[in-house]
């Protein structure tokens, strides 16, 4: 799943190549795709693009007034074309959502897999998109005070609680274990129990991990976010491998749809984590 680096980084590649063009034609693959029916996205046609950002893990394209904004899910990716076909896909067809045309070059949303979560929202008001509205501060925006209250009382599992968008926007799975490694800190350590120090640690890894990983995000070709996001993965996505900083084996909990990875030596003290839903935490 794109996370707040990839999308910064796919906002920073549409300001760099996108905006000033206008929009000349805007292809539906994928009804299901739209979330939103007024504007119409017909309306975009004729429309210079004058923005481009993010809302947390949501692409924004600023259309003269007009937002097309995106959610890519799981699987979902923007790919950029310098020359896009000028037929009309067809329907249902292969992976493609949702394609813009701009007077010249344009880029395609698409999807892998069988299981859609892609979302497209055509808004003249980002704030009014409930999945942005209920966003809590961005995560590159949270210092150490700002942690601390917004850690305070809370009793859930800190994977749980770095990756709850209306929390902090813009962390996923594959970096709260990033982040979770770099501060030597337990995914099920109790958030509103964090030492002090703890919560000093916690707050330099998410400033770390995420600006290191925009920095080397940023600049690089749509199609290549993808292999340089796994590259700079450490213990995500890397269960059975030894840790790069203990050489311990960076172990795995499993669940219905998703898993994470960890490294017992760094974080839980040496124990393994019971790999069931209903374990036992550690604190």
């Amino acid at each position: 799943m794109p996370e707040l680096p990839e999308v910064e980084a796919l906002a920073h590649h549409l300001r760099e190549f996108a905006v000033g063009r206008v929009v000349s034609r805007v292809d539906v693959a994928s009804m299901t795709v739209l979330k939103t029916v007024s504007p119409a996205w017909t309306e975009l046609k004729g429309r210079e693009v004058t923005a481009a950002g993010r809302f947390g893990k949501h692409l924004d394209l600023d259309c003269d007034g007009i937002h097309l904004v995106t959610h890519l899910a799981r699987a979902g990716w923007l790919r950029w074309s310098d020359s896009l076909s000028p037929t009309p896909p067809k329907p249902g067809k292969g992976p493609l959502a949702l394609r813009v045309h701009l007077s010249g070059p344009g880029f395609d949303l698409t999807e892998a897999g069988t299981k859609k979560g892609l979302a497209v929202w055509i808004t003249r008001d980002p704030a009014e998109i409930p999945s942005i509205a209920r966003l809590g501060p961005d995560a590159l925006t949270v210092d150490r005070t700002k942690l601390a209250e917004l850690f305070r009382g809370r009793t859930e599992r800190l994977k749980t609680a770095l990756t709850d968008q209306s929390l902090i926007a813009g962390i996923g799975n594959a970096y709260s274990d990033e982040i979770l490694h770099t501060a030597k800190l337990s995914p099920y350590a109790t958030t509103g129990k964090l030492s002090d120090e703890a919560l000093d640690r916690l707050s330099g890894a998410i400033s770390g991990v995420l600006t290191d990983a925009v920095e080397r995000s940023v600049g690089q070709a749509a199609a290549r976010l993808k292999g340089e996001k796994r590259s700079g993965l450490r213990v995500h996505a890397r269960a059975g491998m030894p840790c790069p900083v203990c050489g311990d084996t960076v172990r795995e909990i499993s669940f219905a749809d998703k898993a994470f990875q960890y490294c017992p030596t760094c974080q839980t003290g040496g124990k393994p984590l019971a790999d069931r839903r209903l374990s036992r935490l550690l604190k």
